[in-house]
Protein backbone atom coordinates (compact mmCIF):
# COMPACT_ATOMS: atom_id res chain seq x y z
CA UNK A 1 0.00 0.00 0.00
CA UNK A 2 1.74 3.35 -1.25
CA UNK A 3 1.31 6.79 -0.97
CA UNK A 4 2.48 10.20 -2.09
CA UNK A 5 4.21 12.53 -0.14
CA UNK A 6 1.85 15.66 0.62
CA UNK A 7 3.35 18.99 2.03
CA UNK A 8 0.02 19.46 4.31
CA UNK A 9 -0.08 16.23 6.66
CA UNK A 10 2.86 14.62 8.07
CA UNK A 11 1.45 11.27 8.65
CA UNK A 12 2.22 9.70 5.00
CA UNK A 13 5.84 9.88 3.86
CA UNK A 14 6.98 8.10 0.22
CA UNK A 15 4.90 5.28 -0.72
CA UNK A 16 2.20 4.78 1.51
CA UNK A 17 0.10 1.90 3.06
CA UNK A 18 -2.91 3.05 3.50
CA UNK A 19 -1.24 4.44 4.82
CA UNK A 20 17.48 2.22 26.54
CA UNK A 21 13.87 2.85 27.73
CA UNK A 22 13.73 2.97 31.52
CA UNK A 23 9.98 1.42 32.65
CA UNK A 24 7.31 4.37 34.15
CA UNK A 25 7.38 4.12 38.04
CA UNK A 26 3.24 3.49 37.76
CA UNK A 27 1.19 3.84 41.46
CA UNK A 28 -1.20 1.30 40.41
CA UNK A 29 -0.54 -2.53 40.37
CA UNK A 30 -1.05 -3.61 36.37
CA UNK A 31 -3.27 -6.48 37.65
CA UNK A 32 -5.72 -4.17 39.58
CA UNK A 33 -8.81 -2.95 37.73
CA UNK A 34 -9.17 -0.03 36.17
CA UNK A 35 -11.40 2.57 38.05
CA UNK A 36 -14.02 4.51 35.65
CA UNK A 37 -16.07 7.24 35.66
CA UNK A 38 -18.60 8.59 33.39
CA UNK A 39 -19.94 12.47 33.87
CA UNK A 40 -23.42 11.69 32.45
CA UNK A 41 -25.48 9.06 30.53
CA UNK A 42 -24.27 9.52 27.22
CA UNK A 43 -20.86 11.14 28.61
CA UNK A 44 -17.75 8.69 27.83
CA UNK A 45 -16.81 6.59 29.89
CA UNK A 46 -13.47 7.60 31.31
CA UNK A 47 -9.88 6.03 33.07
CA UNK A 48 -8.60 7.76 35.85
CA UNK A 49 -4.77 7.26 35.14
CA UNK A 50 -2.93 6.16 37.89
CA UNK A 51 0.20 8.54 39.13
CA UNK A 52 3.55 7.74 37.35
CA UNK A 53 7.12 8.74 35.60
CA UNK A 54 8.28 7.40 32.38
CA UNK A 55 10.56 8.08 29.65
CA UNK A 56 9.21 9.70 26.69
CA UNK A 57 10.13 9.27 23.02
CA UNK A 58 12.12 6.08 21.43
CA UNK A 59 15.44 4.54 22.45
CA UNK A 60 18.35 4.59 20.11
CA UNK A 61 17.74 1.45 17.79
CA UNK A 62 13.83 1.54 18.01
CA UNK A 63 13.28 2.96 14.59
CA UNK A 64 16.25 0.92 12.75
CA UNK A 65 14.69 -2.17 13.74
CA UNK A 66 11.19 -0.85 12.78
CA UNK A 67 12.16 0.27 9.27
CA UNK A 68 11.17 3.63 9.98
CA UNK A 69 12.53 5.86 6.77
CA UNK A 70 15.95 7.56 7.64
CA UNK A 71 14.64 11.19 6.51
CA UNK A 72 11.39 10.94 9.12
CA UNK A 73 14.55 9.60 11.99
CA UNK A 74 15.04 11.44 15.48
CA UNK A 75 11.33 13.03 15.28
CA UNK A 76 10.55 11.21 18.90
CA UNK A 77 14.18 12.22 20.55
CA UNK A 78 15.86 13.34 22.61
CA UNK A 79 14.01 11.01 25.39
CA UNK A 80 12.81 12.63 28.43
CA UNK A 81 11.59 11.45 31.92
CA UNK A 82 8.07 12.88 32.58
CA UNK A 83 6.07 12.48 35.79
CA UNK A 84 2.28 12.12 35.39
CA UNK A 85 0.41 14.03 38.41
CA UNK A 86 -2.68 11.56 40.01
CA UNK A 87 -5.91 12.69 39.53
CA UNK A 88 -6.26 12.83 35.21
CA UNK A 89 -8.64 10.59 33.19
CA UNK A 90 -8.48 9.67 29.80
CA UNK A 91 -11.53 8.28 28.02
CA UNK A 92 -11.73 4.11 27.65
CA UNK A 93 -12.08 4.83 23.37
CA UNK A 94 -12.16 7.09 20.94
CA UNK A 95 -15.04 9.49 20.37
CA UNK A 96 -17.57 7.42 18.50
CA UNK A 97 -19.66 8.39 15.78
CA UNK A 98 -22.92 8.19 17.59
CA UNK A 99 -21.61 10.71 20.45
CA UNK A 100 -20.23 13.13 17.81
CA UNK A 101 -23.36 12.93 16.24
CA UNK A 102 -25.29 14.01 20.25
CA UNK A 103 -23.13 17.17 20.21
CA UNK A 104 -23.95 18.15 16.42
CA UNK A 105 -27.38 17.19 16.98
CA UNK A 106 -27.64 19.04 20.77
CA UNK A 107 -25.48 22.43 19.50
CA UNK A 108 -26.34 22.23 15.43
CA UNK A 109 -22.47 22.76 15.05
CA UNK A 110 -21.65 22.20 11.48
CA UNK A 111 -18.54 20.51 10.67
CA UNK A 112 -16.64 21.61 7.43
CA UNK A 113 -16.78 18.60 4.41
CA UNK A 114 -13.60 17.50 2.39
CA UNK A 115 -11.84 15.14 3.61
CA UNK A 116 -8.05 13.47 3.05
CA UNK A 117 -8.32 9.84 1.81
CA UNK A 118 -6.91 7.44 -0.78
CA UNK A 119 -7.35 6.47 -3.90
CA UNK A 120 -6.15 3.44 -6.04
CA UNK A 121 -4.55 5.54 -9.17
CA UNK A 122 -3.60 2.12 -10.83
CA UNK A 123 -0.30 1.98 -9.75
CA UNK A 124 -0.29 3.66 -6.19
CA UNK A 125 -2.78 4.45 -3.70
CA UNK A 126 -2.28 8.14 -2.93
CA UNK A 127 -3.97 10.49 -1.03
CA UNK A 128 -5.81 13.26 -2.26
CA UNK A 129 -8.95 15.39 -0.34
CA UNK A 130 -12.32 14.64 -1.27
CA UNK A 131 -14.43 17.58 -1.18
CA UNK A 132 -17.74 15.48 -0.69
CA UNK A 133 -16.67 13.73 2.06
CA UNK A 134 -17.55 14.05 5.54
CA UNK A 135 -18.01 12.48 9.18
CA UNK A 136 -21.28 11.17 8.27
CA UNK A 137 -19.98 9.62 5.42
CA UNK A 138 -15.86 8.94 5.37
CA UNK A 139 -16.22 7.18 2.01
CA UNK A 140 -16.57 3.66 3.69
CA UNK A 141 -19.41 1.67 5.90
CA UNK A 142 -19.64 3.21 9.87
CA UNK A 143 -22.01 2.54 12.70
CA UNK A 144 -22.55 4.60 15.62
CA UNK A 145 -20.22 2.68 17.57
CA UNK A 146 -17.00 3.42 15.16
CA UNK A 147 -14.43 6.09 16.25
CA UNK A 148 -15.34 9.32 14.36
CA UNK A 149 -13.58 10.11 11.48
CA UNK A 150 -13.46 12.97 9.01
CA UNK A 151 -13.20 15.88 12.18
CA UNK A 152 -10.60 18.19 12.43
CA UNK A 153 -8.75 19.41 15.47
CA UNK A 154 -11.09 22.11 15.64
CA UNK A 155 -14.29 20.22 15.62
CA UNK A 156 -12.42 17.38 18.21
CA UNK A 157 -12.09 20.97 20.58
CA UNK A 158 -15.68 22.02 19.92
CA UNK A 159 -16.58 18.63 21.12
CA UNK A 160 -14.65 19.15 24.17
CA UNK A 161 -15.87 22.08 24.89
CA UNK A 162 -19.23 21.38 24.73
CA UNK A 163 -18.90 18.28 26.76
CA UNK A 164 -17.35 20.51 29.27
CA UNK A 165 -19.92 23.20 29.29
CA UNK A 166 -22.35 20.17 30.16
CA UNK A 167 -20.75 18.20 32.70
CA UNK A 168 -18.95 20.98 34.80
CA UNK A 169 -16.17 19.38 34.22
CA UNK A 170 -12.96 20.33 31.96
CA UNK A 171 -12.59 18.22 29.13
CA UNK A 172 -9.92 18.70 26.21
CA UNK A 173 -7.44 16.59 24.07
CA UNK A 174 -4.38 14.89 25.56
CA UNK A 175 -0.95 16.71 25.74
CA UNK A 176 1.77 14.37 23.35
CA UNK A 177 3.20 13.67 26.63
CA UNK A 178 -0.27 12.27 28.59
CA UNK A 179 -1.27 10.11 25.29
CA UNK A 180 2.20 8.14 25.05
CA UNK A 181 2.10 7.48 28.78
CA UNK A 182 -1.69 5.95 28.74
CA UNK A 183 -0.49 4.54 25.43
CA UNK A 184 2.39 2.45 27.06
CA UNK A 185 0.59 2.10 30.27
CA UNK A 186 3.67 0.38 31.86
CA UNK A 187 5.60 -1.00 28.72
CA UNK A 188 8.31 0.21 26.94
CA UNK A 189 8.98 -1.37 24.07
CA UNK A 190 7.36 -0.02 20.49
CA UNK A 191 3.93 -1.40 21.42
CA UNK A 192 2.46 -2.47 24.45
CA UNK A 193 1.20 -6.16 23.42
CA UNK A 194 5.08 -6.87 22.93
CA UNK A 195 7.07 -7.54 19.81
CA UNK A 196 5.66 -10.01 17.91
CA UNK A 197 4.12 -8.72 14.50
CA UNK A 198 1.70 -11.44 14.51
CA UNK A 199 -0.47 -10.71 18.12
CA UNK A 200 -1.15 -7.36 17.14
CA UNK A 201 -4.59 -8.23 15.68
CA UNK A 202 -5.79 -9.03 19.20
CA UNK A 203 -5.01 -5.88 20.52
CA UNK A 204 -5.77 -3.61 17.75
CA UNK A 205 -7.48 -2.61 13.94
CA UNK A 206 -3.84 -2.62 11.89
CA UNK A 207 -3.33 -2.55 8.32
CA UNK A 208 -3.32 -6.53 8.21
CA UNK A 209 -4.13 -9.10 5.86
CA UNK A 210 -7.49 -9.04 5.93
CA UNK A 211 -7.22 -5.01 4.66
CA UNK A 212 -4.13 -5.82 1.86
CA UNK A 213 -6.63 -9.32 0.62
CA UNK A 214 -9.93 -6.65 0.61
CA UNK A 215 -8.12 -3.83 -1.12
CA UNK A 216 -5.51 -5.97 -2.90
CA UNK A 217 -2.54 -4.26 -1.49
CA UNK A 218 1.10 -5.43 -0.80
CA UNK A 219 1.30 -8.36 1.81
CA UNK A 220 4.98 -7.80 2.29
CA UNK A 221 5.84 -7.77 6.04
CA UNK A 222 7.30 -4.48 6.01
CA UNK A 223 3.62 -3.40 4.65
CA UNK A 224 1.02 -5.49 6.74
CA UNK A 225 0.66 -7.08 10.07
CA UNK A 226 1.50 -10.55 9.42
CA UNK A 227 -2.36 -11.53 11.00
CA UNK A 228 -6.12 -10.83 10.28
CA UNK A 229 -7.95 -8.20 12.46
CA UNK A 230 -11.56 -9.08 10.55
CA UNK A 231 -11.76 -5.59 9.73
CA UNK A 232 -11.04 -3.85 6.41
CA UNK A 233 -11.55 -0.25 7.76
CA UNK A 234 -12.69 1.07 10.73
CA UNK A 235 -13.70 -1.12 13.79
CA UNK A 236 -16.19 -0.55 16.32
CA UNK A 237 -14.24 0.99 19.44
CA UNK A 238 -13.21 -1.69 22.03
CA UNK A 239 -13.20 -4.84 20.30
CA UNK A 240 -9.78 -5.48 20.90
CA UNK A 241 -8.06 -5.87 24.08
CA UNK A 242 -6.97 -2.90 26.39
CA UNK A 243 -3.68 -2.36 27.48
CA UNK A 244 -2.75 -2.41 30.75
CA UNK A 245 -4.34 1.08 31.55
CA UNK A 246 -7.55 -0.80 30.85
CA UNK A 247 -7.39 2.07 27.45
CA UNK A 248 -8.87 0.52 24.06
CA UNK A 249 -7.73 1.19 20.15
CA UNK A 250 -4.41 3.40 21.86
CA UNK A 251 -2.81 1.90 18.99
CA UNK A 252 -4.22 1.16 15.35
CA UNK A 253 -8.24 1.72 14.44
CA UNK A 254 -7.79 5.63 13.98
CA UNK A 255 -4.80 8.48 14.59
CA UNK A 256 -5.88 10.57 17.51
CA UNK A 257 -5.35 14.54 17.55
CA UNK A 258 -3.34 15.63 20.91
CA UNK A 259 -3.31 19.48 21.87
CA UNK A 260 0.30 20.17 21.02
CA UNK A 261 1.69 22.16 18.32
CA UNK A 262 3.97 21.04 15.67
CA UNK A 263 7.77 21.05 17.14
CA UNK A 264 10.34 18.55 14.98
CA UNK A 265 11.48 16.72 17.77
CA UNK A 266 10.78 16.39 22.08
CA UNK A 267 13.53 19.45 22.56
CA UNK A 268 11.56 22.08 25.52
CA UNK A 269 8.94 18.81 26.24
CA UNK A 270 8.66 19.35 30.16
CA UNK A 271 8.61 17.45 32.73
CA UNK A 272 5.33 17.59 34.01
CA UNK A 273 3.77 16.45 30.75
CA UNK A 274 1.84 19.90 29.63
CA UNK A 275 1.18 20.18 25.95
CA UNK A 276 3.54 22.31 23.69
CA UNK A 277 1.43 25.05 22.35
CA UNK A 278 4.77 27.08 21.12
CA UNK A 279 5.72 26.08 17.56
CA UNK A 280 3.69 25.81 14.27
CA UNK A 281 0.10 26.23 16.04
CA UNK A 282 -1.56 25.74 12.77
CA UNK A 283 -0.71 21.88 12.45
CA UNK A 284 -1.16 19.44 15.50
CA UNK A 285 0.37 16.28 16.49
CA UNK A 286 -1.47 12.97 16.33
CA UNK A 287 -0.69 9.84 17.57
CA UNK A 288 -1.11 6.20 17.48
CA UNK A 289 -1.63 4.77 13.92
CA UNK A 290 -4.35 3.57 12.27
CA UNK A 291 -6.53 0.74 10.32
CA UNK A 292 -4.88 1.57 7.29
CA UNK A 293 -0.79 2.88 7.98
CA UNK A 294 1.98 0.63 7.63
CA UNK A 295 3.55 -1.22 10.66
CA UNK A 296 6.41 1.24 11.82
CA UNK A 297 3.54 3.94 11.93
CA UNK A 298 1.96 1.87 14.47
CA UNK A 299 3.72 2.51 18.15
CA UNK A 300 3.84 4.41 21.07
CA UNK A 301 6.51 6.65 20.68
CA UNK A 302 5.77 7.68 17.27
CA UNK A 303 5.06 11.51 16.36
CA UNK A 304 2.77 12.67 13.15
CA UNK A 305 1.28 15.69 12.27
CA UNK A 306 -2.05 17.08 10.40
CA UNK A 307 -2.83 20.83 9.93
CA UNK A 308 -5.37 21.75 12.45
CA UNK A 309 -7.96 22.59 9.85
CA UNK A 310 -7.78 18.83 7.77
CA UNK A 311 -9.65 16.18 8.42
CA UNK A 312 -8.33 12.72 7.62
CA UNK A 313 -10.81 9.17 6.78
CA UNK A 314 -8.16 7.56 9.09
CA UNK A 315 -8.08 10.23 11.98
CA UNK A 316 -10.32 10.57 15.02
CA UNK A 317 -9.95 11.81 18.73
CA UNK A 318 -10.33 11.22 21.93
CA UNK A 319 -10.23 12.98 25.38
CA UNK A 320 -8.68 13.65 29.00
CA UNK A 321 -10.38 15.15 31.89
CA UNK A 322 -8.71 17.61 34.26
CA UNK A 323 -7.91 16.88 37.61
Amino acid sequence: MHAMQNGRIGIARGLLLLGLLLFPAVARSQSQAPQTVRDCENCPEMVMLPRGTFTMGVPPGEEERETVPVDVRGRSSPQTRITIAPGLAMAARPVTRGEFAAFVAATGYAPGTGCWTFVNSGNSYEYLERPGLSWRDPGYPQADNHPVVCVSWEDANAYAEWLSRRTGRVYRLPSEAEWEYAARAGTAGPRFWGDANSQACQYANVADLTLASALNLDRRPQFSFRCNDGFVYTAPVGSFRPNQFGLYDMLGNVWQWTMDCLNPDLSGQTGDGAARTTGDCATRMMRGGSWSHLPWYVRAGNRARGHAADRFSFAGFRLVRER
